[in-house]
Protein backbone atom coordinates (compact mmCIF):
# COMPACT_ATOMS: atom_id res chain seq x y z
CA UNK A 1 0.00 0.00 0.00
CA UNK A 2 1.54 3.29 -1.09
CA UNK A 3 2.64 5.39 1.77
CA UNK A 4 -0.83 7.42 2.90
CA UNK A 5 -3.34 5.44 1.39
CA UNK A 6 -4.89 4.73 4.73
CA UNK A 7 -4.61 7.70 5.95
CA UNK A 8 -5.69 10.67 3.13
CA UNK A 9 -5.66 14.17 4.51
CA UNK A 10 -4.18 13.95 7.45
CA UNK A 11 -1.07 16.67 7.14
CA UNK A 12 2.89 15.46 7.76
CA UNK A 13 3.15 16.99 11.19
CA UNK A 14 -0.63 14.68 12.17
CA UNK A 15 1.05 11.13 11.45
CA UNK A 16 4.72 12.48 13.20
CA UNK A 17 2.33 13.14 16.43
CA UNK A 18 -0.28 10.31 15.80
CA UNK A 19 3.15 8.15 15.94
CA UNK A 20 4.33 9.71 18.94
CA UNK A 21 1.27 9.08 20.36
CA UNK A 22 1.16 6.02 20.09
CA UNK A 23 3.82 4.91 23.12
CA UNK A 24 2.44 5.19 26.66
CA UNK A 25 3.22 3.48 30.11
CA UNK A 26 2.03 0.37 29.03
CA UNK A 27 3.33 0.71 25.60
CA UNK A 28 6.73 1.75 25.56
CA UNK A 29 8.72 -0.11 22.99
CA UNK A 30 6.56 -0.62 19.99
CA UNK A 31 7.91 -2.32 16.60
CA UNK A 32 6.96 -0.76 13.15
CA UNK A 33 4.13 -3.19 12.91
CA UNK A 34 2.47 -1.88 16.03
CA UNK A 35 2.68 1.55 15.91
CA UNK A 36 1.12 1.75 12.48
CA UNK A 37 -1.60 -0.53 13.99
CA UNK A 38 -2.09 1.67 17.20
CA UNK A 39 -2.04 4.95 14.78
CA UNK A 40 -3.73 4.07 11.65
CA UNK A 41 -1.20 4.87 9.16
CA UNK A 42 0.18 2.72 6.45
CA UNK A 43 2.89 0.85 7.31
CA UNK A 44 5.54 2.55 4.80
CA UNK A 45 4.16 5.50 6.14
CA UNK A 46 5.24 4.53 9.82
CA UNK A 47 8.37 3.81 8.33
CA UNK A 48 9.34 6.44 6.69
CA UNK A 49 8.46 8.58 9.93
CA UNK A 50 9.74 6.66 12.39
CA UNK A 51 13.15 6.90 10.55
CA UNK A 52 13.37 10.70 10.59
CA UNK A 53 12.21 10.87 13.98
CA UNK A 54 15.09 8.75 15.01
CA UNK A 55 17.15 10.61 13.37
CA UNK A 56 16.13 13.58 15.05
CA UNK A 57 16.29 11.93 18.45
CA UNK A 58 12.53 11.83 19.47
CA UNK A 59 12.46 8.07 18.95
CA UNK A 60 15.11 5.25 19.65
CA UNK A 61 15.80 2.29 18.51
CA UNK A 62 16.60 -1.05 20.31
CA UNK A 63 18.53 -3.90 19.26
CA UNK A 64 15.65 -5.59 18.52
CA UNK A 65 14.04 -3.23 16.43
CA UNK A 66 11.41 -1.72 18.74
CA UNK A 67 11.12 1.85 19.07
CA UNK A 68 10.85 3.95 22.16
CA UNK A 69 10.56 7.21 23.07
CA UNK A 70 13.93 9.52 22.67
CA UNK A 71 15.81 11.44 24.64
CA UNK A 72 15.30 14.43 22.77
CA UNK A 73 11.52 14.77 23.73
CA UNK A 74 12.40 14.04 27.44
CA UNK A 75 15.56 17.37 27.14
CA UNK A 76 12.35 19.40 25.85
CA UNK A 77 9.75 18.60 28.22
CA UNK A 78 11.98 20.02 30.94
CA UNK A 79 11.63 23.35 28.95
CA UNK A 80 7.98 23.28 30.30
CA UNK A 81 7.69 26.67 32.22
CA UNK A 82 5.63 24.70 34.94
CA UNK A 83 7.51 25.06 38.74
CA UNK A 84 5.35 22.18 39.79
CA UNK A 85 7.85 19.57 39.89
CA UNK A 86 10.83 21.52 40.91
CA UNK A 87 9.06 22.77 43.87
CA UNK A 88 7.44 19.80 45.02
CA UNK A 89 10.18 17.42 44.48
CA UNK A 90 12.28 18.33 47.70
CA UNK A 91 9.15 17.74 50.09
CA UNK A 92 8.05 14.62 48.01
CA UNK A 93 11.46 13.55 49.38
CA UNK A 94 11.08 14.75 53.10
CA UNK A 95 7.76 12.98 53.38
CA UNK A 96 9.59 10.04 51.90
CA UNK A 97 12.26 10.19 54.54
CA UNK A 98 10.44 10.58 57.26
CA UNK A 99 7.83 7.13 56.11
CA UNK A 100 9.93 5.08 54.24
CA UNK A 101 6.66 4.93 51.86
CA UNK A 102 5.94 5.77 48.18
CA UNK A 103 5.15 8.85 47.58
CA UNK A 104 4.55 10.12 44.28
CA UNK A 105 2.82 13.51 42.74
CA UNK A 106 -0.03 13.16 40.12
CA UNK A 107 -2.38 15.89 38.09
CA UNK A 108 -5.35 15.57 36.11
CA UNK A 109 -5.09 15.52 32.60
CA UNK A 110 -8.46 14.71 31.16
CA UNK A 111 -10.25 11.99 33.06
CA UNK A 112 -7.19 10.25 34.32
CA UNK A 113 -4.20 11.10 36.53
CA UNK A 114 -0.88 11.29 35.21
CA UNK A 115 2.04 10.40 37.31
CA UNK A 116 4.95 13.41 37.25
CA UNK A 117 7.13 12.49 40.05
CA UNK A 118 8.13 9.87 42.65
CA UNK A 119 10.21 9.10 45.43
CA UNK A 120 10.43 5.64 46.53
CA UNK A 121 12.80 3.01 48.00
CA UNK A 122 13.54 -0.69 47.49
CA UNK A 123 11.60 -1.96 50.67
CA UNK A 124 8.16 0.04 49.27
CA UNK A 125 5.40 -1.65 48.54
CA UNK A 126 5.36 -2.40 44.71
CA UNK A 127 2.83 -0.01 43.14
CA UNK A 128 1.90 0.36 39.62
CA UNK A 129 2.40 4.42 39.26
CA UNK A 130 5.40 5.31 37.54
CA UNK A 131 6.52 9.14 36.40
CA UNK A 132 4.70 9.23 32.71
CA UNK A 133 1.96 6.62 33.72
CA UNK A 134 -1.45 7.78 34.02
CA UNK A 135 -4.46 5.63 36.03
CA UNK A 136 -8.48 6.10 36.06
CA UNK A 137 -9.13 8.57 38.57
CA UNK A 138 -11.97 6.99 40.83
CA UNK A 139 -9.95 3.94 41.95
CA UNK A 140 -7.04 6.05 43.37
CA UNK A 141 -5.85 8.18 46.15
CA UNK A 142 -4.68 11.08 44.33
CA UNK A 143 -7.37 11.11 41.74
CA UNK A 144 -9.97 11.15 44.46
CA UNK A 145 -8.45 13.83 45.71
CA UNK A 146 -8.08 15.81 42.53
CA UNK A 147 -11.60 14.64 41.24
CA UNK A 148 -12.91 15.82 44.61
CA UNK A 149 -12.42 19.61 43.98
CA UNK A 150 -13.29 19.76 40.54
CA UNK A 151 -16.73 21.41 39.69
CA UNK A 152 -20.38 19.47 40.14
CA UNK A 153 -20.32 19.61 36.59
CA UNK A 154 -17.30 17.93 35.95
CA UNK A 155 -17.72 15.04 38.20
CA UNK A 156 -21.61 14.53 37.47
CA UNK A 157 -20.26 13.60 33.73
CA UNK A 158 -17.56 11.72 35.65
CA UNK A 159 -19.71 9.71 37.51
CA UNK A 160 -22.08 9.17 34.52
CA UNK A 161 -19.52 7.25 32.35
CA UNK A 162 -18.66 3.79 33.00
CA UNK A 163 -16.28 3.57 35.64
CA UNK A 164 -13.60 1.27 35.36
CA UNK A 165 -13.08 -1.62 38.21
CA UNK A 166 -9.38 -3.04 38.13
CA UNK A 167 -10.11 -4.91 41.38
CA UNK A 168 -13.64 -5.93 43.82
CA UNK A 169 -12.65 -3.24 45.63
CA UNK A 170 -13.23 -0.69 43.74
CA UNK A 171 -16.16 1.74 43.79
CA UNK A 172 -17.90 2.32 40.21
CA UNK A 173 -21.71 3.20 41.84
CA UNK A 174 -22.32 6.56 41.41
CA UNK A 175 -23.86 7.50 44.43
CA UNK A 176 -21.86 6.29 46.66
CA UNK A 177 -18.88 7.48 45.00
CA UNK A 178 -20.16 10.73 45.30
CA UNK A 179 -20.71 10.92 49.09
CA UNK A 180 -17.00 9.49 49.29
CA UNK A 181 -15.61 12.64 47.23
CA UNK A 182 -17.79 14.93 49.23
CA UNK A 183 -16.33 13.53 52.14
CA UNK A 184 -13.02 13.85 50.63
CA UNK A 185 -13.63 17.65 50.10
CA UNK A 186 -14.78 17.88 54.24
CA UNK A 187 -11.43 16.45 55.46
CA UNK A 188 -9.46 17.41 53.05
CA UNK A 189 -8.02 13.78 52.34
CA UNK A 190 -8.49 11.15 50.34
CA UNK A 191 -8.25 6.96 51.33
CA UNK A 192 -8.34 4.37 49.07
CA UNK A 193 -8.36 0.41 50.00
CA UNK A 194 -6.96 -2.38 47.35
CA UNK A 195 -9.35 -0.62 44.65
CA UNK A 196 -6.38 0.40 42.19
CA UNK A 197 -4.36 -2.61 42.97
CA UNK A 198 -4.62 -5.78 45.20
CA UNK A 199 -2.33 -5.46 48.33
CA UNK A 200 -2.27 -1.79 48.67
CA UNK A 201 -4.01 1.14 50.64
CA UNK A 202 -3.03 4.93 50.15
CA UNK A 203 -3.47 8.00 51.39
CA UNK A 204 -3.66 11.73 49.19
CA UNK A 205 -3.82 15.25 49.61
CA UNK A 206 -4.77 17.89 47.23
CA UNK A 207 -1.98 20.68 46.65
CA UNK A 208 -4.50 23.59 46.77
CA UNK A 209 -2.26 26.80 44.11
CA UNK A 210 -4.75 27.19 41.51
CA UNK A 211 -6.48 30.47 42.23
CA UNK A 212 -6.73 33.38 42.85
CA UNK A 213 -9.83 31.87 45.46
CA UNK A 214 -13.14 33.77 44.46
CA UNK A 215 -16.34 34.27 46.02
CA UNK A 216 -14.96 32.20 49.60
CA UNK A 217 -13.93 29.15 47.75
CA UNK A 218 -10.44 27.58 48.64
CA UNK A 219 -7.59 27.50 45.77
CA UNK A 220 -8.39 24.83 43.17
CA UNK A 221 -5.80 21.58 43.54
CA UNK A 222 -3.12 21.71 40.43
CA UNK A 223 -1.85 18.40 42.19
CA UNK A 224 -2.34 15.71 44.45
CA UNK A 225 0.23 14.21 46.48
CA UNK A 226 0.03 10.55 47.21
CA UNK A 227 1.75 7.92 49.68
CA UNK A 228 1.32 4.13 49.40
CA UNK A 229 1.72 1.54 51.52
CA UNK A 230 1.06 -2.27 51.89
CA UNK A 231 -2.49 -3.31 53.02
CA UNK A 232 -1.19 -5.17 55.76
CA UNK A 233 -0.40 -1.86 57.09
CA UNK A 234 -3.52 -0.40 56.79
CA UNK A 235 -4.09 0.77 60.22
CA UNK A 236 -0.88 2.75 60.15
CA UNK A 237 -2.52 4.96 57.37
CA UNK A 238 -4.29 7.34 59.62
CA UNK A 239 -0.54 8.86 61.19
CA UNK A 240 0.40 9.20 57.37
CA UNK A 241 -2.54 11.29 56.98
CA UNK A 242 -0.85 14.90 59.51
CA UNK A 243 2.82 14.67 57.55
CA UNK A 244 0.85 13.82 53.97
CA UNK A 245 -1.38 17.37 54.91
CA UNK A 246 1.82 18.73 56.05
CA UNK A 247 4.07 18.29 52.73
CA UNK A 248 0.86 18.97 50.10
CA UNK A 249 0.29 23.08 51.68
CA UNK A 250 4.06 23.34 51.75
CA UNK A 251 3.97 22.26 48.23
CA UNK A 252 0.94 25.07 47.26
CA UNK A 253 2.91 27.84 49.06
CA UNK A 254 6.04 26.89 46.81
CA UNK A 255 4.64 26.99 44.02
CA UNK A 256 2.21 30.23 44.82
CA UNK A 257 5.04 31.95 45.55
CA UNK A 258 7.21 30.78 42.41
CA UNK A 259 4.33 31.21 39.86
CA UNK A 260 4.06 34.88 41.73
CA UNK A 261 7.88 35.28 41.10
CA UNK A 262 7.83 34.15 37.36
Amino acid sequence: MAGGARDPGRSVTSRALAILGAFDARHARLTLTEIAERTGLALSTVHRLAGELEEWRALRRGADGRFQIGRRLWELGQLAPDPLQEVAHPWLQELFGGTGENVHLAVRDGLEVLYVDKVYGKRAVPILSRTGSRLPMHPTGVGKALLAYEPGWFVTSYLSRPLERPTPHTITEPGRLARELAQVRAQGYATTHEEMTLGSCSAAAPVLAGGPPADGQAYRPVAAVGIVVSSRRVRELPRLVEPLLTVAARIAADYRAAVARA
